[in-house]
This record gives structure tokens, sequence and C-alpha cells, in this order.
């Protein structure tokens, strides 16, 4: 079994969400397969670090003298790291310090939230493409200015560089690393048992098409969405749909319309639009396999569904994405 250290930097009023999120996916990750296992550990400048929501978290282990090789170094975000607050701050100086002489070549560094800023501060990010939350992405700017910061995505990977906009984005990267450095199927297994439907792709915008009309508390209609989302490709038919949902066809069609703001019809159109989206950056198939693929009963049916939301067939979408 390979064991990948993985240390986890835990800055003042840390967002536990960012810590107990990605971690979680390593807990499972480690549960589900045998040839990885991630070794993961809490350093801090301080033993004690209180987090975002008050909880406090004790016996952090200190800040070691140097990483071990192909280590994972974790960055969760702050609700007080910004530029000025490393520029004043004794204990954010310090982990800035520790950041420019301790991350070596083969550090996997992986940023959440604003914890990019502290990456910036430290120089670790220059020459790369990065993001970060909407909020601090002027803030990485200027931390950062050789960097290529992209704007409304999900994440970013660029070499040994890992970043994510954060809050549940980083839970999506850290699937992503799992999937990189386990396997494929444990990031899966990890994701059903942390009850995420879809793992998205660092390329998703951060108002991905995938969580469109989901804004709603009507559980009926979210488990037919459910369903929808988790195989888009499927022959999906009123009935069926209706089945699942434990309501009559008209009651679905009505609700649907009301809840979500477009037909089952529309609906199921957008996600097959939005996985031959996906298939058409990440494959190479010929369009008639495509469409079979993402559900559509012929690559002329694809084309007529995808130039309807995009403007532009999969051909002409294909190559603006290449």
């Amino acid at each position: 079994m390979d064991v990948i250290p993985v240390f986890i930097l835990v800055p003042p009023d840390s967002l536990l969400i960012d810590i107990a999120g990605p971690l979680e996916v390593l807990r499972y990750g480690n549960q589900e397969q045998d040839r990885v296992r991630f070794d993961y550990r809490y350093i801090s400048a301080a033993r004690q670090q209180t987090t975002s929501i008050g909880l406090v978290l004790d016996g952090l282990e200190p800040l070691p003298e140097r990483l071990p090789d192909k280590a994972i170094l974790v960055l969760p975000g702050s609700l007080t790291v910004g530029i000025a607050e490393i520029a004043r701050d004794t204990e954010l100086k310090t982990l800035t310090r520790w950041l420019t002489r301790s991350v070596r070549p083969d550090t996997r560094l992986v940023t959440i939230c604003s914890g990019a800023l502290l990456a910036a501060a430290a120089g670790l990010l220059e020459g790369h493409q990065c993001t970060t939350h909407a909020e601090c992405l002027e803030d990485l700017r200027q931390l950062a200015p050789t960097a290529s910061v992209l704007e409304n995505r999900l994440y970013v990977e660029d070499g040994n560089r890992y970043s994510s906009a954060g809050i549940s984005t980083g839970i999506d990267l850290m699937l992503h690393l799992v999937s990189r450095l386990a396997s494929p199927q444990a990031a899966l297994a990890a994701a059903r048992k942390m009850v995420i439907y879809l793992r998205r792709s660092g390329q998703d915008p951060q108002m991905s098409p995938w969580l469109s009309g989901r804004n709603h508390i009507h559980p009926a209609i979210h488990r037919a969405q459910d369903a929808i989302m988790a195989d888009p490709a499927h022959d999906w038919s009123l009935p069926g749909l209706a089945d699942i949902a434990h309501l009559s066809e008209r009651h679905l069609s009505r609700l649907f319309r009301e809840h979500v703001g477009q037909s089952v019809v529309d609906y199921v159109n957008l996600m097959r639009v939005t996985l031959a989206q996906e298939l058409l950056k990440q494959s190479r198939l010929d369009m008639e396999s495509l469409a079979h693929r993402a559900g559509f009963a012929s690559s002329r049916h694809m084309r007529r569904v995808f130039s309807q939301h995009h403007g532009l067939s999969p051909r002409a979408f294909r190559k603006t994405a290449d």
C-alpha cells in the first residue's frame, strides 16, 4: 500500500466545512480501497484554533521542519484571511514564512476558498492558474500578480497546484484527487456515501447547469431530479418519473413547472446537453456515439437540442473547448 502523507494547515478562524468536507472524502477513500492510504495530520502555528462556528480545535501538531516527499498540503479558508490581515497579523505572517520555505516542487498544494490567499502571499501561485471564492478574487490577483486567476470555476488544477472556490467545492476537488491518486471507483463510492449525486469537474462554472432548478425544497421534485441527474441518458418517461416522485403524471408536470421553472422534458434535455458538453470536452467520441451516451436518439437530435441551448453545434462547441 502506498501511504500518502496529508497535512492540513489550520489557520486562525478557519472555515470548518473547508476542513471537514474534504477530509471526509479522504476518510471514505481509505475505506473503499487498499491501494493507497491517505495519512492525514492537522498542523498549525498554535496548539488550539477557534473555527468559524466557534468550535475549538485542540491538539494541533506544530509546523514540521520539512514536509515529506510527495506530501499533500491542504490550506483551508479562514474568516480573517485577507491582504490587510496577512500583512499585519503575526500568526498569519508565521504561516506565510513557513509555507515559503516548506512547500517543495513535489508537494501537492491544495487550497480551499481564501486559503489561496495564504499560498499567494507565500509566492506559491506565481505563474500558475488558480481560483478562489468569488469574493476573494481581487485579493488573489493582487497577492499573485503573475498568476492566471480564473473566475467562475469550481476548482483548478495546474501541475501540483490545486485550488478551489470554497465551501462545497473543496469536496469536489478532493474527490478529484482521490480519483486520480486512488481510483475513480473509490471516489464514486465516497461521493455516494456523502450523498453527493454528481461529481462536478474543475471546468464547471460555480453556477453549474447541474444545479439549475434546485433552489426549492419540494422533496418529490428533488427525487425526480436526482434520478435524472444520476443517469441523464436513461429513457426517461413521465410515468416512470411520476412513480419515482410518488405523484400522478399531471401533478408531477404541474409541480415541476412551479418549482423548477421548466417542463420535465426541458429539464431532461438540459441534463443531457450538459452531459454532452462534458463528453465533448473530455472525450474524442464521434457524434453518433456521443449522442447515444448522452441519451439522444441520434446525432441530428442532439445537434438540434444542443444548438437551442448553446447557439452553436456540438462540433463547433468541441472546437472552442480544445
